[in-house]
């Protein structure tokens, strides 16, 4: 059966907790190495992952492209300007013809149906890099993150400020996997799907829906933000107002616990959802979030490869 990575639910939890165990495992055994230099026992030599791209980026391009360079294999992008998607070819018939030429490959796309569709219609496993419903491959690397500063998943009380977007489906369905609750605060109209907040909760995730930003701080244990206006959208005055409650500064962060971890997926808006002060701060570890994208895409390349 084909191993296509477009929610983490197609991987189910004791693959994600096997995939951070390989991220750890590998991200350890390289300390010190030149970034491009293979893992030791290269497991991917010979792959090529095909990339696509729809949506701008910086984190998914350059992490998928070293992940595969590290795990022996290579990378090749492609965008809609530059190839036949832009003039009109299917989803379907790109799936085929990439299928011929490459080992897998990564959408980071606007509608989550053409994630779908891709792989509907491809051979090869799909990985999806972003799409508007979710946004599974940055939720490894922030698990990743959290259990390295010392939390565990289980138990762990995340608050999530500001809109319910992607990215927050995303936790959610992390949360329903791995165990954990999340407190999430947004104002009225910007709540996050209701299918992803059910499923948290029927399996036994306490998920707190709230208007008030303190209350969903209160007392987490990791604090986790992302832009309010997302690639493609207008940058709406009217949603700005809404969410400037919702900022993450250094008086809210004082109410989570004293250990709390900031993590935003960036690129950030310093001033409008978090304070310089709090990006800047020792509670900060977005640049180690940022890293861990190449140890998480790595560990995911590998279980659609079934080799974890």
């Amino acid at each position: 059966m084909m191993r296509h990575f477009l929610d983490l639910s197609d991987a189910g939890g004791d693959a994600v907790a096997a995939m951070i165990n390989d991220a750890q495992d590998r991200k350890g055994a390289r300390a010190d190495w030149p970034k491009g230099q293979p893992d030791s026992d290269a497991p991917l030599a010979g792959h090529v992952l095909g990339m696509i791209f729809e949506k701008n980026s910086t984190r998914t391009r350059v992490s998928f492209d070293i992940a595969m360079r590290q795990l022996g294999g290579s990378a090749l992008i492609l965008d809609s300007g530059t190839s036949q998607l832009g003039r009109g070819e299917s989803i379907a018939d790109t799936a085929r013809v990439l299928s011929r030429m490459v080992d897998a490959i990564m959408i980071r796309t606007d509608d989550h149906e053409k994630a779908l569709e891709m792989a509907r219609h491809a051979s090869v496993p799909v990985i999806n890099g972003l799409t508007d419903r979710s946004h599974p491959c940055q939720i490894v690397a922030d698990l990743l993150t959290v259990i390295e500063h010392g939390k565990e998943l289980p138990g762990l009380e995340l608050a999530w400020l500001g809109d319910g977007n992607n990215v927050l489906h995303s936790v959610l369905e992390a949360a329903a996997l791995m165990k954990f609750n999340v407190r999430i605060g947004t104002p009225k109209g910007y709540e996050p799907e209701v299918e992803f907040v059910e499923m948290a909760r029927a399996a036994g995730s306490i998920v707190t829906l709230t208007n008030d930003a303190e209350e969903a701080i209160a007392g987490a244990d990791v604090v986790v933000t992302d832009t309010w206006v997302s690639m493609g959208q207008d940058h709406a005055r009217e949603k700005l107002a809404a969410m400037a409650p919702f900022q993450v500064s250094q008086r809210l962060m004082s109410g989570a616990k004293p250990d709390a971890k900031f993590l935003h997926c960036l690129p950030a808006h310093v001033g409008d959802e978090v304070t310089e002060e709090v990006f800047e701060g020792p509670q900060s570890v977005v640049f180690d979030e940022a890293e861990n994208r190449i140890h998480a895409q790595k560990s995911v390349l590998l279980w659609c490869f079934d080799k974890i």
